[in-house]
């Protein structure tokens, strides 16, 4: 790519960072995407909750996106992993893992975040396809299923008491001694709730789809599917080197109009938002292309 100076540089590709081009694109911004092609989701088989879209693969969404983004002549893709980053006098220079590096006025952080796996065989195998982790993304098409909660605690309790409007075979999972306060037992008891506290060895299962899960005292439990809250990363430490402050999540703190700490850099899409799902990423992208339009236009007009 001969060109290195942009108005916006997005460093994620997936829908929010779609999102913003879009939204720069129908502005004549000069803009480069800088995508390493490994979306958090692209073992998750179909999307869900996203008006037009819904039971669409994630793959195809974003092809659809890209096709339609390739009128914009002012936008520009880069196949590549953005390593490294720094303020410079008229904005922020990027450097990528092949040397390349690129200059821009805005910058975007679209990057996501990476789930942390348990050290459980087969549990990586069935994430996001009947190990899941949001209801609203997943939760009407394995209703009426026998569910695990792999979960402890207030989380277990809240996933709980959503995913009993969609099923009635429910088990909480501790895999440690059970974590609750007394009113929250006492409400799971009286929706016959059953906790189990042991620890899991692994999760059986054919192609990503759980049959049952085997614990660590040789006990087996089938289930059909289940729910699981796991810890996460940023996917990217740029953010942090160039002064973004983060929440007490670990989330890149941003306001409503997705600006971040760091004068000049936005956020957007599951960097820093806990509410994780396409039409939410979608949203957040346009709004951050458009308040990057205007922050452009009122620096130049």
């Amino acid at each position: 790519m001969n060109k290195k100076e942009f108005e916006v540089i997005i460093i994620g590709g997936s829908y929010a960072g779609l999102s913003t081009a879009m939204a720069l694109g129908r502005s004549l911004r000069d803009t480069l995407i800088i995508d390493a092609g490994k979306p958090c989701n692209r073992q998750t088989p179909h999307s869900h909750n996203f008006l037009t879209q819904d039971g669409s693969t994630p793959q195809e969404i974003s092809e659809i996106v890209k096709r339609q983004l390739s009128k914009y002549d002012s936008i520009k893709f880069y196949n590549g992993l953005a390593v490294s980053g720094k303020s410079i006098k008229k904005g922020f220079e990027i450097t990528t893992a092949n040397g390349d590096v690129f200059t821009s006025k805005k910058l975007v952080f679209a990057t996501g975040i990476k789930d942390i796996m348990p050290d459980t065989n087969g549990f990586s195998q069935c994430w996001g396809i009947s190990v899941v982790h949001c209801p609203y993304c997943h939760g009407y098409e394995i209703r009426h299923k026998k569910t695990a909660i792999i979960a402890n605690g207030e989380r277990a309790f809240h996933l709980t008491s959503l995913v009993n409007n969609l099923t009635k075979e429910i088990t909480i999972i501790t895999s440690r001694t059970k974590d609750f306060e007394e009113s929250l037992l006492d409400k799971l008891k009286q929706y016959n709730i059953k906790i189990i506290e042991k620890e899991i060895s692994k999760i059986e299962h054919k192609k990503g789809q759980l049959e049952s899960i085997v614990f660590k005292d040789g006990s087996i439990e089938n289930y059909e599917c289940a729910y699981a809250s796991v810890p996460f990363e940023q996917n990217s430490t740029i953010p942090k080197v160039l002064g973004c402050k983060f929440t007490e999540h670990g989330h890149i703190e941003v306001n409503s109009m997705q600006k971040t700490t760091a004068e000049g850099i936005f956020a957007c899409g599951d960097n820093s938002t806990m509410m994780r799902s396409v039409a939410i990423a979608v949203s957040s992208g346009n709004i951050t292309g458009a308040v990057i339009n205007n922050e452009l236009t009122q620096e130049r007009f």
